[in-house]
């Protein structure tokens, strides 16, 4: 059991800072497709952002896609990274915390939010390969 614990953690801690890289990567670049490749097909996202985003409902993937494009082009993000290690719940979802500070883009207000990602391992399956990729089924923020 101890082996297949390590095992765990070792696949856990391969694939999960990359989803991470990617997450941190769509924000810097205000880039929606690159968070559209993190949604799950087939499924609904919880989204909750307070103001000034002012957003809470439950959104299929492409939905989720056009609110980040408009999210992306109305606000100029400034810095995003993670504050922690993800937290993982053996091995099949994990909580990241990260730090969202951007600027309003028609006013120059800027805003700093905590956002967490509940992210859920799923099986995948690209050009005949089959494999885990970590999906975000949640995004929740709260401002700091």
């Amino acid at each position: 059991m101890g082996n297949l614990a390590i095992l765990l953690l070792s696949f856990i801690s391969i694939l999960l800072p990359s989803t991470t890289q990617n997450i941190e990567r769509a924000f810097l670049q205000n880039d929606p497709r690159m968070l559209y490749s993190l949604f799950p097909p087939q499924s609904h996202i919880n989204i909750s952002l307070p103001e000034p985003i002012s957003f809470s409902d439950q959104v299929t993937n492409q939905q989720a896609y056009f609110l980040f494009q408009k999210i992306f082009s109305s606000y100029t993000t400034f810095e995003f990274y993670s504050e922690n290690q993800p937290t993982s719940v053996e091995g099949k979802s994990a909580i990241i915390k990260t730090r969202w500070s951007f600027r309003d883009k028609k006013n120059r207000n800027q805003y700093v939010f905590n956002i967490f990602f509940y992210l859920i391992k799923q099986s995948s399956q690209t050009e005949g390969h089959t494999g885990d990729a970590w999906k975000i089924t949640e995004i929740r923020a709260a401002t700091i």
